[in-house]
C-alpha cells in the first residue's frame, strides 16, 4: 500500500467528519422539538454531553480497542494505541474494510470514526425521555463508549474483526450504530421502566418547527455519514451520497402515503420521520447498492418503520420518541436488505446479494451479525445500566408534573417577558400611555387568546382604536376535546400556552376591539369601565 497521502481524500474525510459532528446538535433539536416544553433543555443536554465524554474515551482507549492491533481472533483491538500513542501518517496497515488503499492521515480516520462513536449512544436518549439522571447518564456513557461501541466497531469495521472476516458488511453503521443503539435503548428501558401513567402519558411535541429543523440538519449531516464512509472522494462516495438522498426521499414518500391511508392526513412530522427512517435503513448499504435498489430500500423502510410504531404497544415498552421503530428496525431492515440488493459491480469491496446472483450467503452473514451485535449490545448495556442504577442511580422521577428543566438545569428553554406593554407609538412602557387621553369613559378589555403573530395582533388592535396593550403569557386548561396526533398516535392536552391580553380603549372603540379579541379567544373578552 502506498504511504502517500491524498490531499483531496483527506479534505473530503475531514469535511464529512464535521458534517457528522453537526448531526449531534441536529439530533438534539429533533428530539427537543418532539418533547414537552419542560424537558427541552434536559434532552438537549443528554445529546450534547456525549460530545465531551465520548471524545475523551475515544482518544484514550476507544480507538485503540476498535482499530488497534487485533487480539483474541478478531474480538477486540489491544491497548497499544492508548492515547493515540504512535498514531501518525497514512493508515498502515489498512484500518477499514471499505478499501485497502486508503490514503488519508490516520488522524483524519480517527476523528471521522470518533463522530460515529459520539452520536451512537445519543440516539437512545429519544427512547428514555424524562427518565435519566444526569450523573447516571454520564456513567453509562463512559462505560458504553469503552465496553460496547469499540468492540462492535472492531467486529465489523476493522478488517481483522471476526464478523468482517466472516463476510458480514456494514457500510456506515446500520449494525454498528443503529442496531447497537436500538438494542442499548431496549436495555436501558428495561432498567428505567415506563413513565408514570403510560401508555396514556405521551410525549407531546412542543415545537414541530424545531423538530423539522433538527431533522433537516440530520439529513444534511447524513451525507457526510454515508458518503464519507468511502474514505475517498471517488465514484463510490458519489454513489453513496446519491443513495442517501434517494432512500430518504423514498422513506418520506412511503411514510406519508401510509399516513394518508391510515389517518386521512399527511403530517410534517410524519414526513421528516419517514426521511430519517429511510436514512437509517440505507446506512448499512449506501456504498454497496445501486440507485434503484436504494429507492426500493427507502420505500420499504417507510412502510415497515411505520408499521413498527405498534411494537411498543404490543410489547409494552415505553419508547417515547420511537427510537426502536425508526433506528433499530431501520438498521436491522437495511442490513438484511443489503443481503438482497448488494452488488459487487457498484463497489469491488462489496459482495453480491441474492438479487445479483450471489445466493443466500451475504443475507445469512448479515443475519448472524445482527443477532450477535444485538445480543451483545443488549446484555452489556443492561449490566452497565443496572450497576449504574444500584450505585449512583440512573432512573429519574417520571412524574408528568415534574419540570425537568427547572429541576436539573435551573432554567427554562424559553424566557418570554412576563408583561409587555405597548402604546400606540410602539414603545415599551410600564402602564403609562403615550397616546391621547382615554377619558372618563375609558374601558379595559381583557381576553385570553392564542397568539400566532403578536405584531399582527398589535397592529389590528391599534387600528381598532386601542390606546394601550398589555400582553403576558399564561397557561390555561385546554378544555374537552383538545387532542394532538403525532405519528398516528393521539394524546389529550391538559393545558396549553396562551396569552392574556389587556387593552385600554375609549368607549367609542370597545366594539371594534372586542371583535378583534373574539377571534380565537379561549376566554373573554370581558370589559370593565375605568375610572
Amino acid at each position: 500500500m502506498s504511504e502517500a497521502i491524498d490531499s483531496g481524500d483527506t479534505a473530503w474525510v475531514l469535511v464529512c467528519a464535521a458534517m457528522v459532528l453537526f448531526m449531534v446538535p441536529g439530533l438534539a433539536f429533533f428530539y427537543a422539538g418532539l418533547v414537552r416544553r419542560s424537558n427541552v433543555l434536559v434532552i438537549m443536554q443528554q445529546n450534547i454531553v456525549p460530545l465531551a465524554v465520548v471524545s475523551i474515551t475515544w482518544v484514550l482507549v476507544g480507538f485503540s480497542l476498535a482499530f488497534g492491533p487485533d487480539t483474541w481472533s478478531g474480538l477486540v483491538g489491544d491497548l497499544s494505541l492508548f492515547g493515540l500513542n504512535g498514531v501518525e501518517g497514512a493508515p498502515a496497515p489498512a484500518l477499514h474494510v471499505v478499501d485497502p488503499d486508503v490514503a488519508i492521515p490516520t488522524l483524519a480516520f480517527v476523528v471521522f470514526q470518533m463522530m460515529f462513536a459520539i452520536i451512537t449512544p445519543a440516539l437512545l436518549t429519544g427512547a428514555t425521555v424524562g427518565r435519566l439522571r444526569p450523573l447516571g447518564w454520564v456513567v453509562v456513557l463512559v462505560f458504553w463508549s469503552i465496553l460496547v461501541y469499540p468492540v462492535i466497531a472492531h467486529w465489523l469495521f476493522d478488517p481483522d474483526g471476526w464478523l468482517a472476516q466472516l463476510g458480514a458488511q456494514d457500510w456506515a453503521g446500520g449494525i454498528v450504530v443503529h442496531a447497537a443503539a436500538g438494542a442499548a435503548a431496549l436495555a436501558v428501558l428495561a432498567v428505567v421502566g415506563r413513565r408514570s401513567g403510560w401508555p396514556t402519558t405521551r410525549s407531546i411535541p412542543h415545537s414541530i418547527p424545531l423538530a423539522v429543523v433538527g431533522g433537516g440538519i440530520l439529513w444534511f449531516g447524513w451525507f457526510g455519514f454515508n458518503a464519507g464512509g468511502a474514505l475517498q472522494a471517488n465514484e463510490v462516495a458519489a454513489q453513496a451520497l446519491l443513495n442517501t438522498q434517494v432512500a430518504a426521499a423514498g422513506g418520506m414518500a412511503a411514510w406519508l402515503v401510509c399516513e394518508v391511508i391510515r389517518t386521512k392526513r399527511a403530517t410534517v412530522i410524519g414526513g421528516i420521520t419517514g426521511a430519517v427512517a429511510g436514512l437509517a435503513t440505507i446506512t448499512p448499504a449506501a456504498g454497496y447498492v445501486n440507485t434503484l435498489a436504494a429507492l426500493a430500500i427507502g420505500i420499504i423502510a417507510g412502510i415497515v418503520c411505520t408499521l413498527a410504531l405498534k411494537l411498543k404497544t404490543f410489547f409494552r415498552f415505553d419508547d417515547a420518541l420511537d427510537v426502536i421503530a425508526v433506528h433499530f428496525v431501520g438498521g436491522i431492515l437495511g442490513s438484511l436488505l443489503l443481503g438482497l440488493f448488494g452488488s459487487a459491480a457498484i463497489n469491488s469491496a462489496g459482495r453480491d446479494g441474492l438479487f445479483s446472483g450471489g445466493g443466500w450467503g451475504l443475507l445469512g452473514d448479515q443475519a448472524l451479525a445482527l443477532v450477535v451485535v444485538i445480543a451483545y449490545a443488549f446484555v452489556v448495556t443492561w449490566i452497565i445500566a443496572m450497576l449504574t442504577q444500584v450505585t449512583v442511580g440512573l432512573r429519574a422521577s417520571s412524574d408528568p408534573a415534574r419540570d425537568a428543566d427547572q429541576e436539573e438545569q435551573g432554567s427554562d428553554a424559553y424566557h418570554l417577558a412576563a408583561v409587555l406593554t405597548r402604546d400606540r407609538q410602539g414603545g415599551e412602557s410600564s402602564g403609562r400611555h403615550a397616546g391621547p387621553p382615554i377619558g372618563a369613559d375609558g374601558q379595559t378589555i381583557t381576553a385570553v387568546i392564542e397568539v400566532l403573530d403578536a405584531e399582527a395582533l398589535r397592529a389590528e388592535l391599534f387600528a381598532a382604536g386601542a390606546q394601550s396593550i398589555v400582553l403576558d403569557e399564561v397557561t390555561v386548561a385546554a378544555g374537552n376535546g383538545r387532542r394532538v396526533s403525532v405519528r398516528e398516535q393521539s394524546a389529550d392536552v391538559g393545558f396549553v400556552r396562551a396569552s392574556r391580553v389587556e387593552v385600554q380603549v375609549p368607549a367609542s372603540a370597545v366594539v371594534a376591539v372586542q371583535a378583534v379579541l373574539s377571534r380565537g379567544a379561549l376566554s373573554g373578552p370581558t370589559t370593565r369601565t375605568d375610572g
